[in-house]
C-alpha cells in the first residue's frame, strides 16, 4: 500500500499532470482538499472508489483514514491544490506516514503562481529588472511568518514578490511594499487562477489595495509586484542575440547551412 500525494494543479482540471491522473486512476481511496480542488478531478477517480473530503477533518481523521486504507492494503491518492512544495501541510502528513511506515510518493503539481503568471501573459524574470522570484505571505492564523521573513525584506530586494494567501491584508502589503517599490510601480491581483471564475485585477501599486478591496477578493488570490510586470520597460536578454556566441549557435553560424538559428 502506497500513499500518492498528488499537486492538483492551480484549479483548472486539464491542468492535473498527466503523472497524477494515472496514480489518481489507480488509487480506490481519495482523500482531497475539497474546498480548493476542482471537483471535475475526481472524475478521475476509479468506479466505486471511497472519496473524502479533507476540509472539515483533523490531520488525526486524515490519518486515521489513511491508516484504515493501510490496513486494507488500498493505495491512497492524497490530492492537494497546486503544488505540494509550498503550503500544503505536507511535511507534518510526511512526518507522521514516516514514523507509521507508511510508503508515499510525491508528484508535483502546476503552482497557482506560475498559472497566475500565464494568465497575465507575464515572465516574472526580465533582463535588468528582476532576475529572482520571491514566493511569500503575511501571517495567518494558522501559521505565524518567523520575524526575519518580513514583505521590507525581501522588497528590499527588488525582486518580482507573488505574495500568496495575503489577499485579506492587501491594504496592509501596499502600505509595506510602496516605500521601496514606490506607487507606480506595475502590481496585479489574480484571483482564482484558471478557474471559470478567475478575475484580474490590475494597477499601480498606490492603486492596486483600493481597487481589490472593491473587487471584494476574500481568498484564492495572488498579489503580484516588481517592475518585472511591465511588459516594456526592459531590455532584451542576450540569449538570442545575434552577435551572442553560445554553446549551442557560435558567432556566425546564424544563417549557414547547418547553423543553430535558435
Amino acid at each position: 500500500m502506497t500513499v500518492h500525494f498528488i499537486g492538483a494543479g492551480p484549479g483548472a482540471a486539464d491542468l492535473l499532470t498527466l503523472r497524477g491522473r494515472d496514480r489518481l486512476a489507480a488509487c480506490p481511496v481519495c482523500l482531497y482538499a475539497g474546498s480548493l480542488v476542482a471537483p471535475e478531478i475526481l472524475g478521475w477517480c476509479p468506479e466505486g472508489a471511497r472519496i473524502i473530503d479533507t476540509a472539515p477533518l483533523s490531520l488525526d481523521a486524515i490519518m486515521t483514514e489513511i491508516e484504515s486504507a493501510h490496513a486494507e492494503g488500498h493505495d491512497v491518492a492524497r490530492l492537494h491544490s497546486g503544488d505540494l512544495s509550498i503550503w500544503s501541510a505536507l511535511a507534518e502528513q510526511l512526518r507522521r506516514l514516516d514514523r507509521l511506515a507508511i510508503p508515499y510518493t510525491i508528484t508535483p503539481g502546476v503552482p497557482a503562481f506560475a498559472a497566475a503568471a500565464a494568465t497575465l501573459g507575464r515572465e516574472l524574470t526580465v533582463p535588468g529588472l528582476a532576475q529572482s522570484v520571491v514566493l511569500t505571505r503575511t501571517s495567518g492564523r494558522a501559521s505565524p511568518m518567523p520575524e526575519r521573513e518580513r514583505l521590507a525584506s525581501f522588497a528590499a530586494t527588488g525582486a518580482t514578490l507573488a505574495i500568496h494567501l495575503s489577499i485579506h491584508a492587501v491594504e496592509q502589503v501596499a502600505a509595506e511594499l510602496l516605500p521601496f517599490y514606490g506607487p507606480d510601480c506595475p502590481s496585479t491581483v489574480v484571483f482564482r487562477a484558471t478557474w471559470p471564475d478567475e478575475t484580474v485585477v490590475s494597477a499601480p501599486l498606490g492603486q492596486i489595495a483600493q481597487l481589490a478591496v472593491e473587487a471584494k477578493f476574500e481568498r484564492t488570490a495572488i498579489i503580484f509586484v516588481g517592475p518585472a510586470l511591465d511588459p516594456h520597460g526592459f531590455r532584451e536578454s542576450a540569449l538570442y542575440s545575434a552577435d551572442y556566441d553560445r554553446r549551442f549557435r557560435p558567432n556566425g553560424a546564424v544563417g549557414r547551412p547547418g547553423g543553430d538559428a535558435a
